[in-house]
């Protein structure tokens, strides 16, 4: 679910102390475009919110869901917004959102 070495690989390159204020730009970032997806009604800037979601998760190493949302704005540029299962991108977010949350504060991780 994270990629634990693209974490740390992270947390080297723009060091500790600016580690936290990355993952709390990224969180936050995230959770608008995420809230903005529950809402949603029209999908038609639903691509580029969801490659926006797919970089950014790819930074952090969040794996499973940079995964979900390229395969969602993969459908979205084929003009199949449609069969976007929103739902699932969002509960993968959710899930690891969770687990990193834990891992750095050195829970267990899965």
């Amino acid at each position: 679910m994270i990629d634990w070495d693209r974490v740390q690989e992270l947390k080297d390159e723009v060091g500790s102390d600016d580690f936290a204020e990355v993952v709390d730009l990224f969180l936050e970032e995230v959770q608008d475009v995420i809230d903005r997806l529950e809402a949603l009604s029209d999908r038609a800037k639903l691509e580029q919110d969801l490659h926006f979601l797919k970089g950014s998760a790819l930074n952090l190493g969040f794996n499973d869901f940079s995964a979900l949302c390229q395969d969602g704005e993969r459908l979205s540029s084929e003009s199949r917004a449609s069969e976007v299962d929103l739902p699932s991108i969002i509960e993968c977010y959710t899930l690891s959102r969770d687990c990193f949350m834990s891992g750095l504060n050195g829970e267990t991780t899965t």
